[in-house]
């Protein structure tokens, strides 16, 4: 077995490119990355990115909320490594600003389907990979929003996904995995730039560099 398969999982859902790249980058040097998200070239050039830091990626060119592309995936987890030590969920979905009484059913169902039922899938898939590991742990990122005008599809849906989240770190709290919550600094971020397009990039913080403070807060 080579060293990089020696190394423990890291499974990163949205991880081509913003956030979930840049954790994804700052693990590879001790974790094996299994990197999931739709778009092939970001994961692609994360893997080039990855293997030049001596890392190895497996990818998962998945959507999160396709049901048995996710269970498929988990049973190959567990196939080849018996358990996940770390899940770190960074998909999202960005809908359109609009006034609360103009949103498109589309939007609202694609905002609920990424942020929240696929989370609520997600947890009940991954959790038994996440006990099967000596300290399994998973991390969820917020972006409290309710409240502010012409977020209420996202915000609604980031607001079901951290309830879902917050219950599941109370009920495990004894018994594992550990969870973690824990709210990033402003990022240029496609996400970003799609809520806030005018605004000077420059000022924000970089997602290596986010990556890492989080880490740190980690512990990881």
């Amino acid at each position: 077995m080579s060293d990089t398969e020696d190394r423990p999982v890291a499974l990163v859902t949205g991880a081509s490119r913003g956030l979930g790249a840049a954790l994804a980058l700052a693990l590879a040097p001790v974790y094996h990355i299994i990197a999931v998200a739709r778009t092939t070239g970001g994961l692609e050039e994360l893997d080039d990115r990855i293997q030049a830091k001596g890392g190895a990626a497996t990818l998962a060119p998945m959507d999160v909320t396709d049901a048995d592309a996710m269970a498929h995936l988990c049973r190959g987890i567990y196939d080849r490594w018996g358990q996940a030590d770390l899940w770190l969920h960074s998909a999202v979905h960005a809908p359109p600003l609009t006034p609360t009484p103009h949103l498109a059913e589309k939007d609202w169902k694609t905002s609920l389907d990424v942020n929240a039922t696929a989370t609520a899938t997600l947890i009940r898939m991954v959790e038994p990979l996440l006990n099967a590991a000596p300290a399994g742990r998973a991390v969820f990122f917020d972006d409290p929003r309710v409240g502010q005008k012409f977020f209420s599809a996202y915000a609604a849906s980031k607001a079901a996904q951290m309830a879902l989240v917050r219950s599941w770190a109370a009920e495990s709290e004894r018994i594992g995995p550990k969870v973690d919550i824990l709210t990033p600094e402003p990022m240029p971020t496609a996400v970003r730039a799609r809520f806030f397009p005018g605004e000077d990039r420059d000022a924000l913080t970089h997602p290596d560099t986010e990556a890492a403070r989080l880490l740190q807060q980690l512990d990881l």
